[in-house]
């Protein structure tokens, strides 16, 4: 297939020419790094090099540095490229010390970085607001400095972000309960730029160039962890993959004039729910999770009513659906064939046939329709 004719996610993000950026998990991390490997040898590397999850080995500058008694602190700038991020020309800060032998890794949230007060999230109540891959990404890179520099790994590192309580006000997470700043963020690492005419433009052409090689199974993937999964389920290549974004919408009305014989979505159970109520922007500044729609939902799978009136009070999607799971409610499955029922209709009848997968933040397949 010639540079022309590529398609997938990557040949997505090269059509829309925009300029990638950096995750505040990335920032993190590099920063991290910088900060254990002073500790250690008493130079701070600059720049820092990181290897993000996809093994991409991108180069971070050092915008501040600080030894100090037992501890090392090391800061750099996120750049969000082409992304209009709140949190684009922030300074995030990684601050190590050592810890007693046997103690691991522990993250703590400093000025600018919040803490997780209500359930429903990825992290327990109580804990610093970096979530999962980030805390993995600086634990795998303090093995690797441990390594390298004869240090224990046993660390305690204190993240923060420089007017990140103020920056956070323009989030959702005052309403989520994380409280004190800002989420420590990101499955790959990379900031996918976000322009609505570039990355509807960028799905057409994917549905194009996996209908010129011949796909007659496509994927609508919401990000990177949903592609995973259906690659996992159904091994398709990589040209048949569209990364779709919160653009379902898009993707059904190109499909719809441009038929393929069968398309699967796969995301999110939350960014899903909002498809199965019928919302085909699942951006979180245009669509919202409804909770009475996924109570609605959960009185259909046999939820009781104490269980439904608990669905719709939970701080988000992932708490509603980890309840249902717990009284054997197939919130998960509802969901998955509902939005199936919706692509459905948005198709009108054009001759595709559709399922649709939920996952988790960890990829865990949670929800999953029957083809149709």
């Amino acid at each position: 297939m010639s540079s022309e004719m590529k398609g997938g996610r990557r040949a997505q993000l090269e059509h829309t020419g925009l300029r990638p950026g950096w995750t505040t998990g990335a920032c993190a991390t590099a920063a991290t790094t910088a900060a254990y490997t002073a500790l250690l040898t008493g130079e701070f590397p600059d720049p820092v090099t990181i290897t993000l999850p996809k093994g991409q080995t991108p180069s971070f500058a050092l915008a501040v540095e600080e030894m100090g008694d037992g501890s090392a602190m090391a800061g750099v700038v996120k750049d969000a490229g082409d992304d209009p991020d709140v949190t684009h020309g922030a300074l995030v800060r990684a601050t190590v010390r050592h810890l007693p032998a046997g103690a691991g890794v522990v993250f703590r949230a400093g000025p600018g970085v919040g803490t997780v007060t209500r359930p429903g999230l990825p992290l327990p109540v109580g804990e610093a607001a970096v979530n999962p891959v980030p805390r993995r990404m600086m634990g795998d890179h303090v093995a690797e400095v441990a390594a390298r520099h004869g240090g224990s790994g046993d660390v305690e590192i204190t993240v923060s972000v420089d007017h990140g309580e103020e920056i956070a006000r323009s989030t959702w997470n005052p309403r989520l309960g994380i409280l004190g700043g800002l989420s420590i963020l990101g499955t790959t690492g990379i900031v996918v730029p976000y322009s609505c005419s570039a990355w509807i433009d960028s799905i057409r052409r994917g549905v194009d160039v996996a209908r010129a090689a011949g796909r007659t199974h496509v994927a609508g993937c919401t990000g990177s962890t949903s592609e995973k999964t259906v690659v996992a389920e159904y091994a398709l290549p990589e040209d048949a993959l569209l990364d779709m974004g919160d653009f379902a919408g898009a993707v059904l009305k190109y499909i719809r004039r441009h038929p393929v014989d069968r398309l699967t979505i796969c995301g999110g159970f939350a960014k899903l729910s909002k498809l199965a109520a019928g919302h085909l922007d699942l951006h979180s500044a245009r669509s919202q999770v409804d909770k009475g729609f996924l109570a609605e939902l959960a009185r259909r799978g046999g939820a009781d009513e104490a269980l439904a009136a608990g669905v719709a009070e939970a701080n988000t999607g992932l708490a509603a659906l980890q309840s249902c799971l717990a009284a054997g409610v197939p919130l998960g499955d509802l969901v998955a064939t509902t939005a199936r029922d919706e692509a459905l209709t948005v198709l009108r009848g054009a001759p595709v046939a559709v399922d649709v997968i939920c996952i988790d933040r960890a990829g865990t397949v949670v929800g999953r329709s029957t083809v149709a």
